[in-house]
């Protein structure tokens, strides 16, 4: 597991959504993660909304389900899915303005709480279906990630979760250059291993149903997110001033650690597909579960 060298907490997290909510808002749009590309030609829009529909079909979701969206920035997934699956979602956020955002922009179906998923207070057995988009390494305590994801899962119950995850074996070089930095600039309190995350699910009692590698269909996420942060610089002055000024800053140095990270091989993004097992203690059968695409 790499650790920053500056211990990072839910405050941290809260605190640096919170300030640059709206660098967040102009670079990223309303979907705070990756875009998902098949052919390349998709706009950034469409790629983001790929990677929600890629996770949508991982849960094979149903209608009138109940699902869980841990970590759901500003509700932009929970409310995608809940109107093209017609599903009922309740989302977790740390940040509040995320949650106020949310609140202004409502769709039935979806109810977007402030809320420290570690500490939820969600009722046992609560949904049927749960996802967390890019959550899981803002988590202090990501055995418990895993751990509440269960209690709050019904029996049967499916788990989606995509991640930012460091290589196997990284070299020093690469600890200290690029991982290592883009956890605390990113107020990430770890970054894991594709092992450590599998094996930390199944300690909480989730089967592996799949697993996929798609970090050469996101990778052109960050010089995308570059690029519309220099455009932004240039023309508005919030920008300017939250890049100068904010406390959390910092995280501007991550963009080009990033890319670097992932060209080589230094950072993947992976989709886990898990499932909780059934009334009879008999695993979920895991039918179309994903396939590794290679490295």
């Amino acid at each position: 597991m790499i650790v920053p060298n500056i211990s990072q907490n839910a405050a941290a997290v809260a605190d640096h959504y919170d300030e640059l909510d709206p660098i967040y808002r102009r670079v990223w749009g309303e979907h705070v993660h990756h875009g998902l590309w098949a052919t390349g030609r998709e706009t950034p829009a469409e790629a983001v909304e790929a990677l929600a529909d890629t996770v949508g079909d991982r849960l094979r979701l149903m209608p009138g389900e109940a699902c869980v969206d841990i970590g759901c920035g500003y509700g932009s997934t929970a409310r995608q899915l809940a109107v093209t699956r017609r599903v009922r979602v309740t989302g977790v956020t740390l940040s509040a303005e995320q949650a106020h955002y949310a609140a202004a922009h409502p769709v039935p179906d979806v109810d977007i709480q402030l809320r420290d998923w570690l500490v939820n207070g969600l009722p046992d057995a609560l949904a049927t279906a749960a996802w967390a988009i890019e959550s899981s390494e803002h988590m202090v305590d990501k055995p418990r990630f895993f751990a509440e994801a269960h209690r709050v899962l019904s029996p049967g119950g499916r788990f989606v979760v995509c991640a930012w995850l460091a290589e196997t074996d990284a070299s020093g070089w690469t600890v200290r250059h690029l991982l290592e930095p883009i956890c605390r600039e990113g107020r990430l309190p770890s970054m894991g291993t594709r092992g450590e995350y599998e094996a930390m699910a199944v300690e909480a009692g989730f089967a592996i149903d799949g697993y996929e590698d798609v970090s050469r269909r996101v990778a052109r996420t960050w010089s995308i997110c570059a690029r519309l942060l220099v455009k932004a610089l240039l023309v508005d002055p919030e920008t300017r001033r939250l890049a100068l000024g904010a406390r959390n800053r910092i995280f501007i140095l991550s963009f080009p650690r990033l890319i670097l990270a992932y060209r080589t091989g230094a950072m993947r993004y992976g989709i886990f597909t898990l499932s909780k097992a059934g009334e009879n203690g008999a695993p979920r059968d895991p039918g179309t579960s994903a396939q590794q695409e290679p490295a």
